[in-house]
This record gives structure tokens, sequence and C-alpha cells, in this order.
């Protein structure tokens, strides 16, 4: 006998490769289903409300909405097309019953594809492809469905999996159609200078058809994961997921499933759908729709909301480990609590902790020494946000270089490998296979196109990577695009050295002036404009040769003549590199850190004493840095 199903909701997810317009299609689905008056101004991507993302153009934060489409609400969630939230991605998927994959009509799969679509196959849900973009002169209509049909066999797909219905969009301009002769039609219009018509109905009309319903379990004892959390400064943590089975209602008296084992009773104090952009309190929520309820003691992502007499956990939401680790520390430079509100330990650790709540894929220890913690996540990219976020907060800290996880297997050592996939034009190809080739990068496959570019994809070291994208920008002078994702763990492939120049490292504090500066450049290229004030042991720029070189960019011109004293207007400074965070964590060295407040991004060296620096090497039998 078929289980009873709840026909009136159908809850699904949109996945896709960064920048291949998961939340434009939100939007276009948001304005045409009626969820915006007529006269109301709304901006481009709204459903990216952080500050962060939309500086970033990306998606960070999963986000719930729902709309109403012939008399179905359709759950709809936002989900992060970066890797590095795949932790956001996986616990999403959790909750709904069909995934939408947005696909670039030019791009075609990219890593994040493969990422976000082998999730939602170990998840077995529904599958809508949206073939995205479709007003690109480039675009490839055939060839990029060919190429998810053969994504999807390579991983392992079922002959059910790949009988998805297709649909394709412009989602800037809010049109679909299920129709490849019209997708072709609209893209020469558009082309032409012409602005065709149509709406977006397609895409729900696929959802409708593919995403199955919930199963209707409202007579079964109350059952509802924690899939994700939001704080309300009035109403404190907010609990979200979707209720698996039984009625959840306000007031009613429930009891939280610890992960440790342990149960806490608590009482839903209120209770929300989502409808658009808003959250709707309500009085009850069936299972099969998505909630959001206040009143239990500290929920965590992974916790069954359950029934009091029968409380019975579900499983846990499985999210894969870590591949890299700061430490955060305490700043304890000359400049240390001038800049930010929140400088002490005990600030750092109980941020931290708090945000390992919310985010499953990120995880914090502490360590020996009370002032330094180790901070686990899926990236470079997933570190710099929480770093950014923080600072942004108010918090002043150091951060140490951005270190790979090995593990052992089998006896031997084992690192994380990414695939890269790099998009350049083809006369960088040699300069580009150079520098990865220390780098330890294995070429899978490699296909030049009709215009004179490339791609490439490689299996390389999460070792390899780190510090590659800025030099990747330099040899391809800003044409090359670049894109890894976690693949798998390997055998560990020896030594890479990512940076071959040493720093210049300031051996007084003072105020930076053009005639000293005008003299360290040509030794390297500078991180810091004159007028600046630098401490001692501060990294100022780096050094042209493999040595550390310390100097004196502070230093002032003694004036003999009345003359000499305008000669600082003639001299030329070359402008100076600015270090942004991601930047200056892919430059560090071990013996480095990247002081973090919220008013500035310095490099310095972890010990700050020139002589203690010298004898610590000496001690290690290292090389001595230069002198000026």
């Amino acid at each position: 006998m078929a289980p009873n199903v709840n026909e009136k909701i159908r809850n699904v997810a949109v996945i896709a490769h960064v920048d291949h317009g998961k939340t434009t299609l939100v939007d276009a689905l948001l304005r045409q289903t009626g969820t915006f008056r007529a006269n109301q101004v709304v901006g481009e991507r709204v459903m990216d409300s952080g500050t962060l993302e939309r500086e970033r153009g990306i998606t960070i934060l999963a986000k719930n909405t729902s709309i109403s489409y012939n008399g179905v609400k359709i759950n709809i969630v936002d989900t992060p097309g970066h890797a590095d939230f795949g932790g956001e991605v996986e616990r999403i998927l959790s909750m709904v019953d069909g995934a939408l994959l947005l696909v670039d009509a030019c791009d075609g799969p990219m890593p994040q594809t493969r990422f976000v679509v082998q999730k939602a196959l170990e998840h077995k849900l529904k599958l809508v492809l949206a073939i995205n973009k479709i007003d690109r002169p480039d675009a490839r209509f055939d060839e990029v469905y060919n190429e998810v049909f053969d994504l999807l066999v390579n991983l392992g797909a079922t002959d059910e999996d790949v009988e998805f219905p297709v649909v394709y969009t412009d989602a800037r301009n809010g049109y679909a159609t299920a129709s490849v002769e019209e997708a072709r039609l609209y893209n020469r219009q558009r082309n032409k200078g012409g602005s065709p018509k149509g709406g977006i109905a397609p895409v729900l009309d696929a959802i409708l058809s593919q995403v199955p319903p919930p199963a209707a379990r409202t007579e079964e004892p109350l059952q509802m994961m924690v899939s994700t959390l939001s704080h309300d400064d009035y109403i404190g943590r907010i609990a979200i997921g979707r209720v698996e089975a039984g009625v959840l209602r306000r007031g009613m008296q429930v009891t939280l499933c610890r992960l440790d084992g342990s149960f806490l009773p608590a009482q839903i104090s209120r209770l929300w759908v989502f409808q658009g952009l808003k959250r709707i309190e309500v009085e009850q929520v069936e299972s099969g729709d998505i909630a959001a309820v206040s009143g239990i003691e500290d929920p965590n992502i992974g916790e069954t909301i359950a029934d009091p007499e029968n409380p019975v956990p579900l499983k846990p939401i499985k999210v894969e480990e870590p591949t890299m680790v700061v430490t955060f520390k305490v700043n304890d430079s000359p400049f240390a609590g001038r800049e930010g509100q929140y400088v002490t330990s005990r600030h750092l650790r109980e941020r931290l902790y708090r945000e390992a709540q919310k985010d499953v894929s990120l995880k914090v220890e502490d360590t020996k020494d009370p002032d330094s913690f180790r901070v686990s996540g899926r990236g470079e990219l997933h570190l710099s946000i929480l770093i950014e976020t923080m600072r942004r907060e108010g918090y002043e800290m150091a951060i140490s270089k951005p270190e790979v996880i090995f593990k052992a297997a089998g006896g031997k050592k084992q690192e994380p490998f990414e695939y890269l996939s790099i998009d350049i034009p083809e006369e960088y190809m040699g300069r580009v296979m150079e520098e990865l080739g220390p780098r330890r990068a294995e070429m899978l496959d490699m296909h030049p196109d009709t215009s004179g570019r490339v791609r490439m994809s490689f299996s390389i070291p999460t070792r390899g990577i780190m510090g590659f994208r800025p030099i990747f920008l330099t040899l391809t002078k800003g044409l090359g695009i670049m894109h890894h994702v976690f693949d798998h763990y390997g055998d560990y492939s020896g030594e890479i050295v990512t940076r071959r120049q040493g720093a210049m490292i300031s051996w007084e504090t003072g105020t930076t002036t053009t005639y000293a500066l005008h003299n360290a450049q040509e030794r390297g290229v500078l991180f810091v404009g004159p007028g600046q004030e630098v401490y001692a042991g501060q990294v100022v720029g780096e050094n042209s040769r493999p040595r550390d070189l310390d100097i004196n960019v502070c230093k002032k011109k003694h004036l003999t003549n009345m003359r000499a004293s305008t000669s600082d207007e003639t001299l030329r400074l070359v402008p100076y590199r600015v270090m942004g965070l991601e930047d200056a964590l892919q430059w560090i060295n071990d013996d480095e850190l990247v002081e973090v407040t919220p008013k500035a991004i310095r490099i310095r060296k972890s010990i700050l004493d020139r002589q203690e620096r010298y004898r610590n090497k000496k001690d290690r039998g290292e090389e001595l840095p230069e002198e000026e």
C-alpha cells in the first residue's frame, strides 16, 4: 500500500556551481508568482541578504522561501554553490525531496556542479535540469545537456535518475521554456536586440511533475530534524527544519533529542512557516512542511524535536570532514587592542564555539595554549568568510597559515586532493603547466575550443592549490578562470614549495617614509605605502630573493640644505600591493601570522623580535635573513 502524501506541498532545493544563477532564478520565481506587489521596488539577488554575500556575489548561507503555484505550496531553499560551504548544502538536502539543478548554457558542468549533483544523488533526490543563461551568444544547448548526462552516469546515477525534465531559462529576464527549439529562437532574438516575452512557469511545471510530494505522517509521533538555525535579538535562537512526522503545534510540550543521547524537555513558544521572504506565524504545522520554532534552549543542528511520550531521534545529518585547519590566536602585536572591541581569549572562544553550533562543517578545538584555538573547515573560502565576518563584528585576532589535515590509511600518510578546472587562452598553457608541475598537479583531460581557449582539468593536492590563484591570474593576465573542489584523500605526494620569495620585515616601529620606501621597492614588492604606521616584525613586502630581508621603511633623509628639503617630491613610488584577507592567508609561511582587526589586515612574523628570530632560525639550522 502506497503511503499517504501531502499533494499540496513540494520541497525543493536549488543547487548549482557558484555564479550559475541560482539566486537570480529564485528572484524570478518570487516575482512571477505574485510574492511582490506590482509597485514594489525590489533589488536584484533579494535572497542574498548578508553584506558579504552581496559584496562577493555568492550565496554563503542557505535561505528558505516559499511560493504558491496552482494551489501547491513550493518550499524552496537557495543553497550555496561553492564547495567550501558544502555543509550548508548537505544539511539542506535532508529537508527536500527534489533539486532544481542549474547549469550555465555556456560553461556547462563545473567542479561544484559535480559536488552538488553527487550529494543530490546520495540523498536520492529527483532532479530537474535548468540550462540557464540561454541568452548568451555562445550558448551550447545540446553539448551542455550531454555533459550533464555524462556527469550523472559517471557519478553512478540509475536509469531512473537520468530521466529528468529539462527547462531552458534566462533567469535574469524571467524567461523559461521546455523546448530546445524555442530556446534557440529566444537566443537568436535576444542577440539581435529583441525582447521576446515569456514567463517562468515551465520551471514550476517541471517541479510539480518531477518532485514527489512529502509523506503525510500526521498520525505518527512528532519528529522534526533541526537542519539550520536562525537568531533573533528578541526571540533568541530559532530552529528550522522539516516536520517528518506528526503535527507541530504552538504551545505544545516536546522533547529535544540531543546529539549526546540526552533528552531535554521543552515547550514550543512560537511557530512559523515561510511565505515569500517572510516568516508567517501559525498555530500548527503538519508533516511534510518546513517550519521554524522558538522556545527550545540552545538547539543544535542535527538534533531532533520529538514527541515527549515517544522521543525517537532521527538519523543525524552526515557531513564530510574538514580538510583544512588554521589557528586563531589572541592578537599580541604592538597595535593590539587599538582597533577592535573584542580582543580577549574569552571573546574568541565564545564566538568560535557559537559558530560551530550552527555550522556543522566547522570544528573548533582548544589547545594547550589558552590563547589559541584550532579551527577546521572545508577550505580557504569557508575559513576566510568566518574571519571576515568576525572582524566586521569588532573582533581582533591573529591567524596562522592554513594547513591541510592529513590522515593515515593502511599505514600510509594521506592528504586531500582537489579537482581543479581551468579555462585559459591557449597562449598561456605553457606558463600555467610549468607552475602546476612543482605543485604535483596531474592532468586529467584537456578540451580546446574554437575561440582559442582551452579547458583543462587536474587532480592536485590541496597544498598545491594554496597560493596558486594570484599567481594564476598574473600568468594569464587576468584572462584565466579557475575552479576547484575537494575530490578525495590520496597518498601523500611529497614536498611542495608554494612560495619561493622571502619577506621584507620592518626592523623598527614608526611611520613609513617616501624616502625609505623608494629605496625598499628596489628590493621587491611593497605591501605598505608612505605615512603608514608599522611595527618591528611586521612584514612590509615580498623580497625578490628567497631569503627574508630586515629593512628600515621608516628612515628619514638627513637634510643638508634647503634644496634637499623638497627632494622627496621627485621620488616616484611604484603602487604597493594591497593584501586582502584571502591574499594574506595564501601568502604567509609557517613562521608568519595574519593580524586581523576591524580596520586593517597586516602580515607579521610570529616572533616579532629580530634577535629572537635569528636565534630561532639558527637553532633550527635554517638560512638566516639578509640585512639591508
